[in-house]
């Protein structure tokens, strides 16, 4: 089992910037990769980023892509997503999620998941 725990939302003015944090405990060493979903009401879970544990090239969505940047520190089991420039239509709830698998953008890929953190960004 892995367990995911994510910090950092709040809000923010449009332009501004937050760094999200997701901790792993339990058997994090197990992870293929850590990636970033998000999600506003009604809507389905979207994918924003994702890195592999061994630290290959991240994978971003367009719409992120020279604004958010991923990083992962395995001595602390910790990933992190910067997020530079933000628009209102960032503001979601933001959640972490693991896998052992080779997946990159579907959420039913992924098996284990934070309890999301939500970001606000203001105009």
């Amino acid at each position: 089992q892995v367990q995911l725990v994510e910090s950092g939302g709040g809000l923010v003015q449009a332009g501004g910037s937050l760094r999200l944090s997701c901790a792993a405990s339990g058997r994090a060493f197990s992870m293929y990769a850590v990636g970033w979903f998000r999600q506003t009401p009604g809507k389905a879970r979207d994918f924003v980023t994702r890195i592999t544990w061994s630290g290959g090239a991240p994978t971003y969505a367009d719409s992120v892509k020279g604004r958010f940047t991923i990083s992962r520190d395995k001595a602390k089991n910790t990933i992190y997503l910067q997020m530079n420039s933000l628009k209102p239509e960032d503001a979601a709830v933001y959640y972490c999620a693991a896998t052992e698998r080779q997946a990159i953008y579907s959420p039913g890929d992924y098996k284990y998941w934070g309890q999301g953190t939500q970001v606000t960004v203001s105009s």
